[in-house]
């Protein structure tokens, strides 16, 4: 069975910042293709267009009408136009990174196991430029950090390419640089991982560095950290002002 990807580009990132302003975020809203077309400064037919090219891409709910259609901006058209508030962000308040709050949690024990496979240590050796510990450091996001995530998309990150045995098949994933901070402690380099395929939720980060991050930061479930990703280029550390600390930190 064939797949085409629907290609959306910065036309209908406007047709779907528009509905997101008249309320279709999260809720449906009723619009009309010759409204929409006005304020997008096209034809009708175009801002028709626009909406099923959003709703092909999964970043739009459509319920067409005989007087109109309701639309709902979806869980992954809000992860997009949040992408689009950090460049700007980046843009215009000089913010070079992204900080992701939350507490630190158990894992399952898979990340030491998946570390260690050779298809992906040697990529993590050469690639980072630091040898991992075995084990990630587990961080359950706050509410505002998971909507706030959507910035990793507009951070260069570190490919990881997929591979495969004689077994099975490993897939991909991206690794983006990261300070953690504890209070007044902090720890880099480190790596947020986000594989390709993962069994977490969009609450979940797991992070990677040469040592084990528990033991550098003393940290034990439920501490809180504030986990600063920079760009895969970028060497130094957070301003003061650009790291919120933890809720409750001196």
């Amino acid at each position: 069975m064939s797949s085409t990807t629907t290609t959306v580009g910065h036309d209908e990132v406007a047709a779907l910042k528009t509905v997101a302003l008249r309320g279709g975020l999260g809720e449906p809203v009723k619009v009309s293709c010759s409204t929409l077309g006005e304020r997008l400064d096209a034809s009708s037919q175009t801002a028709s267009r626009r909406l099923q090219r959003l709703e092909s891409a999964g970043l739009l709910d459509r319920d067409v009408v005989g007087d109109g259609q309701w639309v709902t901006v979806t869980d992954a058209g809000e992860r997009r136009l949040r992408a689009e508030y950090a460049d700007y962000r980046r843009l215009f308040e000089g913010e070079e990174g992204l900080t992701l709050r939350g507490s630190v949690t158990s894992g399952m024990g898979e990340g030491k196991h998946y570390i260690q496979l050779s298809g992906y240590h040697e990529q993590f050796v050469d690639r980072l430029g630091y040898e991992p510990f075995p084990g990630t450091l587990n961080v359950s996001l706050t509410k505002a950090a998971v909507r706030a995530r959507a910035g990793l998309d507009a951070v260069e990150g570190v490919p990881i390419d997929g591979w495969e045995d004689e077994e099975r098949t490993f897939g991909p994933a991206t690794c983006y640089a990261a300070e953690v901070r504890s209070g007044d402690e902090s720890f880099g380099p480190a790596h947020v991982i986000v594989p390709e395929r993962t069994h977490h939720d969009e609450d979940q980060l797991e992070l990677i560095a040469p040592e084990q991050l528990r033991e550098a930061l003393s940290l034990a479930d439920g501490d809180e950290v504030a986990v600063y990703v920079t760009d895969a280029d970028r060497t130094d550390g957070p301003s003061e002002a650009a790291v919120v600390e933890p809720e409750g930190s001196a």
